[in-house]
């Protein structure tokens, strides 16, 4: 029988592993990384079995990729849009810069923004601009579905954690 140290730990990491899950349908909310977050404290206070660690260690190689997994789709989804890959680098990093200088949405902005002005001017086709943000924003619509798998993925391995105790 938990204890009630135990209880009330594996009751709010399924809080915040829920606020992860949740805040993955906002853009700008790191919700993988608030799972993965939790899922340490969980292993942290109640300590790390053999099975712990391994279910730890597979909760955070799926959250490392699903941190890539935003810019790499993205990336790909404008490529076969048509943009450049030059286009594609200076968009990731308006979108770097943008978070960092105006923060929350500045990155949000700064992407597609960057993606569909430098096509613009690489091509001189509004169309051709279009295309590339139109794969961009597909793109992105992809990696939104991939990381909310991986997110239900995080808390099914972090409940089969707790069930193995």
């Amino acid at each position: 029988m938990p204890t009630w140290g135990e209880t009330l730990t594996t009751v709010l990491v399924q809080i915040f592993m829920l606020a992860g899950l949740i805040g993955l349908l906002i853009p700008i909310f790191p919700g993988i990384t608030v799972m993965w977050l939790a899922a340490l404290v969980y292993g942290i206070v109640t300590g790390f079995s053999t099975a712990g660690i391994v279910i730890f260690v597979l909760i955070s190689l799926l959250a490392l990729g699903g941190t890539l997994v935003d810019n790499l789709l993205m990336g790909a989804g404008a490529r076969k849009g048509g943009a450049s890959w030059i286009t594609i680098a200076v968009a990731l990093l308006a979108g770097v810069l943008g978070t960092i200088l105006f923060p929350p949405f500045g990155g949000l902005i700064a992407i597609p923004l960057a993606i569909f002005t430098l096509e613009y001017l690489r091509a001189r086709d509004l169309r051709e601009a279009w295309f590339a943000l139109r794969g961009l924003v597909a793109g992105w619509g992809l990696s939104f579905l991939v990381r909310y798998g991986i997110g239900v993925l995080i808390m099914v391995l972090w409940w089969l954690w707790v069930w193995k105790g």
